[in-house]
């Protein structure tokens, strides 16, 4: 072991070549032809609207420090600007097979089967250009403003993430020469336009830019078009605060987010074929290099697909089977939850298992006369949330409700600040997170005046305070009112709130204070027990992994013979196959219709296992910027569904990728091996659970007067 050194860049893959990888893997399942054909467009709507963001924050971030001259290698050994250098080629090659999938495969995969998509206005037949025509002129044309460019105005703001048509144009009867013009393709209106198809049987649909380019004339009746072309920006969206400084900072991220549209442009797309005049002039007014201007061979912005997977008639070219979160057996519909959390501890799977009684927790508690206080942390809630909605019926009925809202959830800052206010408003103190942090973590806490006392009862969750996104996410919470995890989530509240720190804690395990040393010391723990020739065992599952001290203690634990099987959904900066390592470290990445997201830690302990779930991946962000909560979970039936969950996902042959020596991922060979979908079975068994909870009331309701007597 002493003669491997495990700090070697050479042993880690660089982070954000990583997110390529995790990317590709989405991408995959949009080529999978065992997907119903809707889902794969899905797939591939969420690969490009996972590049945007990718390109807002993590692109925009290097550059950034190849602005301000930061020249200090990552953990693989790569400085910014080298690392730009390797994106560029990825993300180029990511670009052209994202449109292979949708020009060769997904657009005759979709004739097919009954839906034509227009690409070019020019493809349109007589009486399709007629009704397009006319849609212009009734819906479209009352909208867009058109921005000519000459010595009197100047070129105009291109916001981010707008699709825009670009244009030379010249005046009749003029001496010819060229001027610039520019239409915004209006978001307030459907991208997808619906047309009357000619063929009995077949939709057919034509994009909002093409029917606009095809009417762009009709804007500047002056003026001949030269050529006119679509093109969409990508600005700088990552903003940093100096928060010491910043009085109010409310007022300062309302500030930051209004900059995010004039961040500076890191990304061009236009279509192939552009004129080298107009993409000349775009180019120029933008400042962008070459490596960042991305020629598209079919319409940009492919994240429209999202709503073309909604287009009403083609639910058979969708998955069938999960209609809706199931029922959790241990809390039915309309009971009282406190009686039921007394009973013993609740673990919830979301979303197999509803994120009612979540919500459920706090309405009850708003109205319950026996709640004195509620505190609750939120990073991201939904668009119409009814936790938000209980708390501040909460505020309004006279408990003493404390709510830690974290105004830096990035691209959630607007969200997050109406809320904030909304809840001020009702009477909840509300707290902006902490200087220097992002509160991460999922905690809530209700106190109760019962008869022996006071009780407090606690949710800790991986996932959001989000009702919609619960629906989609894979996620763990704990319902609980033990007497430990109580005191310590008093502890944590009055740490958010007055910065007072107890001595000591009981069950909970915090970032940015030990949380880290904590992970540190478990794997230690199982390394020293597989050298003294005892069992090691870890399995880790997180989103992203990549902590370089998180990773040398997995490596070293591994060289000790200790067996690690991580399931890490995006990032991984682990290498698998290493000297002296060989197969006891596995990495497996399983991309399926729900979102992996849930964070959940198995240890072998020689025989005394022990099992935590965390809102905290193995980044250092998390470990080190955020405030995050590890919690155990200690009762044996919960414990027996934690590892019931981490071996199906083991032995998912369907959905899962496996990280080879090379660097690279491939599908589960499935040859001689059961044919697998965890997430799938994980549907099945909640439908079972619920239908046999359902036997039992049901068998119940014949025997009461029996039981009476």
């Amino acid at each position: 072991m002493s003669e491997i050194d495990y700090k070697d860049p050479g042993y880690y893959t660089n982070r954000e070549l990583s997110w390529v990888l995790f990317d590709k893997r989405v991408l995959s399942e949009a080529k999978d032809k065992q997907n119903p054909l809707f889902e794969r467009l899905k797939f591939l709507s969420i690969t490009a609207s996972n590049l945007d963001e990718f390109f807002m924050v993590r692109v925009a971030s290097l550059k950034d420090m190849v602005n301000a001259g930061y020249e200090k290698p990552d953990i693989a050994g790569m400085t910014p600007r080298q690392q730009l250098s390797a994106l560029n080629e990825a993300t180029h090659e990511l670009v052209k097979e994202q449109y292979a999938v949708y020009n060769r495969t997904l657009l005759p995969l979709l004739l097919q089967n009954g839906l034509r998509v227009i690409g070019k206005h020019e493809k349109l037949t007589e009486k399709e250009a007629e009704y397009v025509d006319q849609y212009y002129e009734e819906n479209v044309y009352p909208v867009l403003t058109p921005m000519a460019v000459d010595s009197s105005r100047p070129f105009p703001l291109i916001r981010n993430k707008s699709l825009n048509i670009g244009a030379l144009v010249k005046k009749k009867g003029g001496d010819g020469e060229l001027e610039f013009a520019t239409v915004q393709v209006p978001s307030v209106l459907p991208r997808i336009v619906q047309i009357p198809s000619e063929d009995e049987g077949e939709t057919a649909v034509i994009l909002l830019e093409e029917v606009i380019e095809r009417n762009i004339e009709k804007l500047f009746l002056n003026y001949d078009i030269v050529c006119s072309y679509p093109f969409r920006i990508m600005r700088n969206a990552d903003f940093s605060l100096e928060e010491d400084e910043a009085e109010d900072l409310l007022k300062e991220i309302e500030k930051q987010l209004k900059m995010r549209q004039w961040g500076q442009a890191i990304r061009l797309e236009v279509e192939e074929g552009i004129d080298k005049r107009l993409i000349g002039i775009i180019k120029k007014e933008l400042s962008i290099g070459d490596e960042d201007i991305y020629r598209i061979d079919g319409p940009l912005d492919l994240t429209f697909l999202m709503k073309m997977y909604g287009l009403p008639g083609f639910d058979h070219l969708k998955e069938k089977g999960y209609a809706s979160p199931q029922p959790v057996p241990e809390l039915p519909e309309g009971c009282d939850i406190f009686e039921q959390i007394r009973k013993g501890d609740v673990l919830l799977h979301h979303p197999y298992e509803t994120f009612t009684p979540v919500v459920d927790f706090i309405r009850q508690a708003a109205r319950d006369k026996d709640v004195l206080a509620i505190k609750q942390t939120l990073y991201r809630v939904s668009g119409n949330s009814p936790i938000i909605a209980a708390l501040a019926q909460a505020a309004e009925n006279g408990k003493q409700v404390s709510v830690l809202v974290e105004l830096k959830a990035r691209f959630d800052e607007e969200n997050n600040i109406v809320w904030a206010k909304m809840l001020e408003k009702a009477g909840c103190h509300v707290i902006y997170g902490l200087v220097g942090l992002k509160t991460h973590s999922k905690i809530t806490l209700v106190v109760r005046r019962e008869e022996d006392g006071i009780r407090r009862y606690v949710h800790l969750g991986t996932g959001n305070y989000n009702d919609a996104t619960a629906k989609l996410y894979t996620d763990i919470g704990l319902l609980t009112c033990s007497e430990s995890i109580g005191e310590d989530a008093t502890a944590v509240f009055n740490m958010l709130s007055g910065y007072s720190e107890p001595l000591g804690w009981n069950k909970l395990s915090l970032a940015p204070l030990w949380l880290k040393d904590r992970f540190l010391y478990l794997i230690d723990r199982e390394k020293k027990n597989a050298a003294a020739g005892r069992e090691g065992h870890i399995i880790a599952k997180v989103n992203s992994l990549c902590d370089k001290d998180i990773i040398q203690a997995l490596y070293e634990a591994g060289a000790a013979g200790v067996k690690i099987e991580l399931i890490v959904r995006g990032i991984c900066c682990l290498k698998t196959g290493l000297p002296g390592i060989g197969k006891n470290i596995t990495v497996r990445s399983i991309v399926g219709n729900f979102l992996e997201h849930c964070r959940i830690f198995y240890f072998a302990n020689d025989g005394k296992p022990e099992y935590y779930c965390a809102s905290a991946d193995w980044m250092p962000r998390n470990l080190e910027r955020r405030v995050e909560i590890m919690f155990p979970v200690e009762k044996p039936a919960l414990r027996e569904k934690l590892i019931h969950i981490l071996s199906m996902q083991m032995k998912d042959t369907v959905k899962a990728h496996v990280l080879l020596p090379n660097g690279r991922y491939q599908k589960v060979d499935k040859r001689g091996k059961e044919i697998i979908n965890a997430q799938q079975e994980f549907c099945k068994e909640a439908v079972r659970a619920a239908k046999q909870k359902d036997e039992v009331v049901s068998n119940r309701v014949f025997i009461p007067e029996t039981h009476h007597e």
